[in-house]
């Protein structure tokens, strides 16, 4: 079988790559490196991927490429790729979202609907629900982004529900919750405490560190985007979470049981579109996809320190 994976060189994307290939598929992977961060980060994502038979990669945006040559003999398109960053997608940036979150997966969509596509699998976001007071959160809840990220994403996901429903474009959206891991984004939480524990800053967090996530491990994330393409029905939407959720101060203590030292704290002002909690209700996932998040937070995170550990060498 043959798999379009969009954000190939990304945090969760080159997992996705690797993951697919392991399983026997042949992997069309497409980035566009924004500078959002470093590329150089997004090319050590892929470079054991570059020297695979079964991978061929293509590094321009969706916007640019003819999407209908691209998906020419794929059976499953894993749609990754997205602007990232909460914070960032305030101002004038907000039309690097519309264009690379919505207007893509607009384009991508319509290719698809020309195309033999048997699945295909979007990654929505738990930003869709905003600050709901609904914990755990099922996907019934009512969407209420307090971001423009969170926006574009719920736009993303609306279009996959249109085409489902009219021209049977086989469509499935995975909300995920706060993933962690291995090439974890440079600008994300876990990896920013890491870098600063390791060169013996202080940890720098926005609002009182008793705000709560659901924090998922990319390993669980890659599995639910493959459970999603065997077992989900066309038009559903599943909540992706990682079982637990836990207050930042409490990921703090167990990020100073892995370094081994009490670590210095700075609490800084809340930032406008980050949300108090998030808790996913995973009945559904779990009823209809089989998924159980496998990887604890405490393993979780000790497998990201080893790996920030090593590419700081």
């Amino acid at each position: 079988m043959k798999a379009f994976v969009t954000g190939a060189a990304g945090f969760v994307g080159s997992h996705l790559c690797e993951y697919l290939i392991e399983r026997g598929l042949k992997v069309v992977g497409i980035d566009s490196f924004m500078d959002y961060y470093s590329r150089a980060v997004k090319e050590a994502n892929i470079a054991a991927l570059k020297k695979n038979q079964n991978f061929r990669f293509i590094g321009k945006s969706l916007l640019d490429v003819d999407l209908a040559k691209l998906l020419d003999g794929v059976d499953v398109v894993f749609h990754q790729a997205a602007q990232a960053g909460v914070r960032a997608s305030w101002g004038n940036n907000f039309k690097i979202y519309s264009d690379n979150n919505i207007l893509a997966t607009q384009m991508l969509l319509e290719a698809c609907r020309e195309s033999p596509v048997k699945n295909f699998v979007y990654a929505s976001s738990s930003s869709v629900y905003g600050d709901t007071k609904d914990l755990p959160t099922k996907e019934s809840s009512l969407p209420c982004p307090v971001s423009p990220y969170g926006v574009s994403k719920l736009a993303a996901e609306h279009l996959c529900s249109l085409y489902c429903k009219n021209f049977g474009t086989p469509t499935v959206s995975l909300r995920y919750f706060t993933v962690y891991g291995p090439r974890q984004r440079p600008d994300m939480a876990f990896h920013r405490f890491f870098r600063w524990a390791l060169e013996d800053k202080p940890l720098e967090i926005y609002g009182d560190g008793k705000q709560s996530r659901d924090f998922t491990h990319v390993k669980d994330i890659v599995e639910a985007n493959w459970l999603a393409f065997r077992k989900a029905a066309p038009g559903e939407v599943f909540n992706i979470g990682g079982g637990s959720r836990v207050t930042l101060n409490e990921v703090i203590e167990i990020i100073e049981e892995i370094v081994g030292r009490e670590l210095k704290i700075r609490y800084r002002g809340v930032q406008k579109g980050d949300v108090r909690h998030t808790m996913a209700d995973m009945t559904k996932a779990e009823g209809k996809l089989g998924y159980r998040p496998k990887v604890s937070l405490e393993n979780g995170l000790r497998t990201e320190y080893e790996w920030i550990k090593n590419s700081a060498k």
